[in-house]
């Protein structure tokens, strides 16, 4: 791999693992008052998990946003990264809102939308990069599987 494209996945794979640890670093208290105060749906996966899985995921990120930015310049490429600097502000914020804010009802309504962005993200990147599109497929199923737990969240904590 030629140092150019070394230097754009670092960069992109950065940006997103830093964007979801600033999000981790400002949420971590009302993530402990969630772990401790709040009913949880069934299928909860421990706490542990949610990092791995998240770091997994940003990175999958970063790699696919590098793909779509190697790509050749055009009207989809340009798409391609508005959606994904989009998408990663709504993921950035959903935690803000869950954790800090105990906003469950809200959140959910913000997961469907990052949910959303992340489909019209996904096949926008089809068009530029096949496996820039693949790389979102887990993120996409686990947007699914964490709109399960907030709705339960929800229902649960009234």
């Amino acid at each position: 791999m030629s140092k150019i494209k070394w230097k754009t996945y670092a960069f992109w794979i950065l940006l997103a693992e830093a964007v979801g640890a600033l999000s981790g670093w400002l949420t971590w208290e009302g993530a402990a008052r969630y772990a401790e105060n709040v009913i949880k749906p069934p299928f909860s996966p421990p706490g542990i998990v949610f990092p791995v899985v998240w770091a997994i995921l940003y990175a999958l990120m970063g790699i696919a946003a590098a793909r779509v930015w190697l790509s050749p310049p055009g009207s989809e490429r340009t798409e391609g990264i508005v959606l994904f600097g989009t998408q990663l502000a709504f993921n950035f914020f959903w935690s803000i809102f869950f954790f800090n804010l105990e906003a469950f009802g809200f959140a959910l309504l913000w997961l469907l939308a990052l949910w959303l962005l992340l489909l019209w993200m996904t096949l926008i990147f089809r068009k530029t990069d096949r496996t820039a599109a693949l790389f979102q497929v887990p993120y996409l199923l686990w947007v699914l599987f964490a709109g399960y737990l907030n709705l339960g969240v929800w229902i649960l904590n009234p």
